[in-house]
């Protein structure tokens, strides 16, 4: 008997997959470089079920039909390539090598190239779901070399997250890096949203003033309406969990987070692109800031500022904090696809905006019922250049605008940091502003610098430069944007 699929890397997320795949009728062949994993598997939750363990990686490639497909799910960087190497020697040309780890786009670009360079076909897979989205279905974002997509179609389609109408969370994204980038992208996002929630979660609690349950029930709420989604939903179950001894466990984790990586990649990508993802941004310095902890608690008892709860209509207050997280999340999603726009420009992509939304809707960390609205947005235009300019967007940040501005206004009087949500609404009155005060910025840059400028009566991409103190002369320096 041939295994359809191998993979290698049998931790929480290779385990629930092969489990997830095997469940939908395919044979996998499985290894992973302590073999002792693959004894315990076979023995254990792999018990009687259609796995092939195999003791290295020769043993694997020997037990897979052809062309031979073989995922990868290891820790990303110098694991990846690796392993790499080591499956070169037995694969034969139209074998596929899939990487499904978190690895950085430019890694996968550069694999395809080399692995391509050998005879063989790449493709890096974006896999988004967690442990339980793994084992029932997963969100899966590929990309790479185009001629590996009718193979490995029938499997990622089985296997991925359904819509409630039956499509497959899962479609070929395109070349090179694209499957990477735009899981690099859900991942920002997903950034963005959890600070977002713990934003809202903050002014309720300090400013407010109110319990988890009445926290876990109003997040209850809102899971039942336009906020509707995962993680919305797990923070009421989180806000509700009590431990054995009747102890909020919420109320006793430490404050301080964690994070592996593509948070960070979409942030320093956002600048190399000149995008502003400053919601994302903005959700990675947070995280660093709660790594300060013991410098927080000295600052704490050093520095001073408001410490007095809301006097206002708490129930006023907190519908305002519904309207301003959903606007807030309308920019996020909407700085996210700007930035897969300009890497599809960059790279000659030609990614699907609305085929992405669809792969988000289900099994991933980010899904919810707004991925719909812009899938629809993407659908209807498909040279939209920012969701806040589609109809249904900008006519829910018009009815959420007044409620924002409130919430960010509270956050300030009481002195309760909300830097995505505050960021959120500074991008809109930014990107709606028709004029920035970036004029006075370039003048300055020309006063000491020579840096040139352009005139508002003249042709765009002529540059002028002036003598403002007399002594400069009339040279200039080069224009250039890095």
């Amino acid at each position: 008997m041939k295994a359809d699929i191998g993979l290698i890397g049998l931790a929480v997320m290779g385990e629930n997959l092969v489990l997830n795949m095997e469940s939908k009728g395919f044979t996998v062949a499985v290894f992973n470089r302590s073999v002792g994993k693959v004894d315990k598997f076979i023995s254990g939750r792999g018990a009687g079920k259609k796995f092939i363990g195999c003791d290295s990686v020769e043993a694997l490639c020997a037990s897979l039909e052809r062309p031979r497909k073989i995922m990868l799910l290891v820790k990303a960087g110098e694991a990846v390539d690796d392993f790499i190497e080591q499956l070169i020697p037995y694969l034969q040309s139209g074998d596929i090598i899939i990487d499904g780890g978190n690895s950085h786009y430019p890694d996968t670009i550069r694999r395809s190239q080399y692995v391509e360079s050998k005879g063989f076909l790449y493709v890096g897979a974006g896999v988004s779901g967690g442990e339980e989205g793994a084992l029932l279905g997963p969100s899966i974002m590929p990309g790479g070399s185009d001629s590996a997509w009718p193979t490995l179609k029938p499997i990622f389609q089985t296997i991925c997250a359904q819509t409630e109408q039956g499509e497959p969370c899962c479609e070929w994204v395109g070349a090179g890096g694209s499957g990477h980038f735009v899981k690099m992208v859900h991942n920002g996002i997903e950034y963005g949203d959890m600070q977002m929630i713990c934003e809202t979660y903050q002014l309720m609690k300090d400013g407010l003033g109110l319990s988890n349950e009445a926290m876990c029930n109003i997040f209850d709420d809102w899971n039942n309406s336009e906020l509707d989604s995962y993680l919305v939903e797990i923070t009421r179950d989180i806000l509700g969990f009590k431990n054995e001894a009747g102890e909020a466990v919420i109320d006793l984790i430490l404050d301080t987070a964690g994070q592996k990586g593509t948070g960070k990649w979409t942030a320093v990508t956002a600048l190399d692109f000149g995008q502003p993802l400053t919601l994302i941004g903005e959700a990675v310095f947070a995280r660093c800031l709660s790594s300060l902890k013991d410098e927080r608690v000295v600052a704490s008892g050093i520095l001073s500022g408001p410490q007095a709860q809301s006097t206002g209509d708490k129930a006023a207050l907190v519908a305002d904090l519904k309207q301003a997280l959903y606007a807030s999340k309308i920019v996020s999603y909407a700085q996210g696809f700007q930035l897969l726009r300009a890497a599809s420009q960059e790279y000659d992509w030609a990614l699907k905006y609305g085929e992405i939304a669809l792969m988000w809707r289900g099994g991933c960390i980010i899904r919810s019922v707004f991925l719909d609205k812009i899938k629809e947005a993407f659908d209807n235009d498909t040279g939209l250049v920012n969701l806040l300019l589609d109809p249904f967007f900008k006519q829910a940040l018009e009815q959420a605008q007044q409620a924002w501005r409130r919430v960010v206004m509270e956050s300030v009087r009481l002195g309760i940091p909300m830097p995505a949500i505050s960021s959120a609404l500074a991008y809109f009155d930014g990107y709606r502003t028709a004029r920035l005060p970036a004029n006075l910025l370039q003048a300055q840059r020309d006063y000491f610098g020579a840096h040139t400028y352009e005139r508002v009566d003249k042709a765009r991409g002529e540059y002028f430069h002036s003598n403002w103190t007399g002594r400069g002369g009339e040279t200039s320096s080069s224009g250039y944007i890095v």
